[in-house]
């Protein structure tokens, strides 16, 4: 069997599976002796980066204040998207909605203390309280280990 380097894609006596930890996970690659000294090399400069560097947690989610503003009643922001769409209103797909086109939503959609999405059948509390939980559940930071040489 003739093993071939995967870098530079040369064949010799020398080529051999070489693994390597990386990021929690183990590596495989075919390299000769000079291409596994290069390797080495580079691991260990990424472990010295590593620890000299700050990890960067993930920004959460700032909470909505127009999703949770009282004017609206057990509707959300889509819901007011939807409707101005419908209504052949200038929307942005996501981002802050003006007052002025919030403002037609509410007064198109009477509140009351029930008030709440048609088709949805939920009380009012319900689509604040899931959509509370999605985006706790998005926001969630994920850390991912530095490297394991």
């Amino acid at each position: 069997m003739i093993l071939v380097d995967d870098l530079d894609h040369s064949e010799g006596d020398d080529v051999a599976r070489r693994e390597f930890p990386l990021l929690n996970r183990t590596f495989a690659i075919d390299l000769s002796d000079a291409n596994q000294q290069r390797l080495s090399e580079a691991l260990a400069f990424i472990e010295e980066v590593l620890e000299n560097a700050r990890e960067v947690k993930q920004a959460s989610r700032s909470k909505k204040a127009a999703d949770t503003s009282p004017r609206l009643r057990g509707y959300t922001l889509t819901d007011v998207r939807e409707w101005a769409r419908e209504q052949g209103l200038d929307v942005p797909a996501r981002g802050k909605m003006a007052d002025e086109v919030i403002e037609q939503f509410v007064a198109a959609h009477p509140a009351t203390e029930d008030a709440a999405p048609e088709d949805a059948g939920e009380s009012p509390a319900e689509p604040a309280e899931a959509a509370s939980a999605e985006s706790a559940a998005k926001a969630s930071p994920r850390v991912e280990a530095a490297v394991g040489v």
